[in-house]
């Protein structure tokens, strides 16, 4: 399925398919096609560089090396128009955090705007998002908005690493209604000091807050100047037509899928062993250029932090339509429009208020990609791969080590499904996290540590015409006390494979103490000693085909 060329936006999708086409029409359409792609590029590579400021001036191993942040671009409405290559679980879902920026406050120039809060359009507490308008000389009202969020090692509340096995989101740590931590660019100290009070790791805090600030200005900058070259009129127009070129790609691509109501469910594993898992089902309606996606009929939102809010399950969907499209499309607001998304409120998919979130954004949102990934196999069967990990496997930790607090926060990658183009990759980060992992290096240089073992876990992939890529086995020796939680799902069912290749393994983790194999469940919270081991071995990918 291929796309059509950029388009001027009042261009209709099938319109004068037959038609002559005057000399400067057929001159104009080349033209308008290269300098959208150029813009295109132009205002992705101003996400990226907001993305490379922010990693190299932060101070925390999980942005520094795992690159646990994203970056995006958005026009004077607040609607995306240009996103770094970052993690598609922030950046499908940040545009709700700017638009509760924007109801909430009277953006000025040089104010900067932070929140977290994931009832008004944050994810889980942890990622905390920047918010800052772009005037320009002589405009009252922003011409471009700029957000970035990164992933906070630790926000406070009752577990370090702020990713506990909570029941509301007060346990969970400090939680940030949209509120200006700059102003007319001065920075708000007092607030400043007020977030550091309460966390575990306020120096780390602080420098990671600061890298935000800094790659917000260096966003402003970029567009500065892209306006200075090209003229606002002219920024605008490209920015519109980028969006529309986005809804045309996709509609173009469910046209060639075949209309009907899919249907698939999975489960999430239960954060008590033993007990039933909670489902999440989905409906898929193509219908021609659009589709409905619907979880009617999913778990009613849980006790634990399993929930995911709308802006999670948003993010999820944006991402699953945006692999349909065979082409290189450009991530823009534009996706979707074609999609509607009914996500019952009060449900796992759609939590409210005081709902534990922190497990949502990460174990929820994988298996919501898998369900909805499920569904279009039935329209799609050669287009759509087998089941990849379907977890990230949270880890974190913290303690006192010499005196000096620590606090820590990684993802383990795991295999990725096969498909009918061939066997999934091996020890890999898949659908909704895009980070990296942490170097053996920095991480036994920060923190005390010591990585016992870390290599592919072979043959958990999933067999078939095609296997499922391989997880990884992980092995942590403690070298001081520690308060470790452990959030990670797949381990009693493994991955699904996909036209009749069978299931990648189940991961599983275990506490090495004193010669004894202590098994640890799927979502626990424990204690360890120096010299414990704890292992994590994440599940392999699907198999497809027989």
């Amino acid at each position: 399925m291929r796309a059509p060329s950029p388009a001027p936006a009042n261009a209709s999708a099938g319109a004068c398919a037959n038609a002559p086409a005057s000399a400067s029409a057929r001159t104009h359409a080349p033209a308008r096609a290269i300098e959208l792609e150029l813009f295109r590029h132009l205002l992705a590579s101003i996400a990226e560089e907001m993305g490379i400021v922010l990693r190299k001036t932060s101070y925390s191993a999980n942005i520094k090396e795992r690159r646990d942040y994203s970056c995006a671009v958005y026009d004077a409405r607040g609607e995306t128009v240009a996103m770094g290559d970052h993690m598609p679980v922030h950046l499908g879902a940040m545009p709700l955090s700017v638009r509760a920026v924007c109801e909430a406050l009277d953006l000025r120039p040089g104010d900067v705007a932070l929140v977290n809060d994931p009832f008004r359009g944050g994810t889980h507490l942890p990622d905390i998002t920047a918010v800052a308008p772009v005037f320009l000389a002589g405009s009252k009202k922003p011409a471009f908005y700029l957000a970035n969020r990164a992933h906070h090692a630790d926000v406070g509340g009752m577990s370090p690493g702020s990713m506990p096995l909570a029941t509301e989101i007060y346990q969970e740590g400090l939680r940030i209604p949209p509120i200006l931590i700059q102003r007319g660019g001065v920075l708000d100290r007092a607030l400043l000091d007020l977030v550091l009070a309460n966390v575990r790791t306020p120096v780390e805090r602080e420098g990671d807050l600061m890298a935000q600030l800094m790659s917000i200005r260096r966003g402003e900058l970029r567009l500065r100047e892209l306006v200075g070259k090209y003229g606002l009129a002219r920024a605008h127009r490209n920015m519109r037509e980028l969006q529309d070129y986005s809804e045309r790609m996709l509609r173009a691509t469910l046209r060639g899928l075949p209309r009907g109501t899919y249907r698939f469910s999975d489960v999430i594993e239960n954060e008590e062993a033993g007990r039933a898992p909670y489902p999440i089902r989905v409906a898929v309606t193509l219908a021609g250029d659009s589709a409905t996606v619907d979880f009617t009929g999913s778990a009613p939102q849980v006790h634990g932090p399993m929930n995911a809010n709308l802006a999670v399950t948003t993010a999820a969907v944006m991402y699953v339509f945006r692999c349909l499209v065979a082409e290189d499309v450009p991530f823009t607001s534009g996706i979707l429009r074609p999609v509607r998304i009914v996500a019952p409120e009060g449900t796992i998919v759609n939590a409210l208020a005081p709902a534990a979130m922190a497990a949502g954004n990460v174990e929820t949102s994988q298996r919501i990609t898998d369900v909805v990934l499920g569904a279009l196999s039935k329209a799609a069967p050669d287009l759509i791969p087998a089941a990849s990990s379907g977890t990230m496997n949270n880890l974190s930790f913290g303690g006192h080590h010499r005196g000096r607090p620590f606090a820590y926060y990684e993802t383990i990658a795991g295999g990725m499904g096969a498909s009918a183009s061939g066997a999934g990759h091996s020890a890999t980060h898949t659908h909704m996290t895009n980070s990296w992992n942490t170097p053996v290096e920095a991480f036994e240089h920060q923190f005390p540590l010591r990585i016992d073992s870390y290599r592919v876990r072979k043959g958990s992939g999933g067999q078939g015409r095609h296997s499922g890529g391989d997880g990884i086995v992980r092995e942590f020796r403690f070298l001081a006390p520690a308060e470790v939680t452990i959030l990670s799902d797949r381990r009693e069912r493994g991955p699904y494979g996909m036209q009749g290749g069978q299931a990648g393994k189940p991961g599983r983790n275990t506490l090495l103490r004193g010669g004894k194999k202590i098994p640890i469940a799927a979502k626990a919270r424990f204690h360890v000693v120096s010299e414990d081991v704890l292992r994590i071995e994440t599940p392999g990918g699907g198999g497809w085909g027989v």
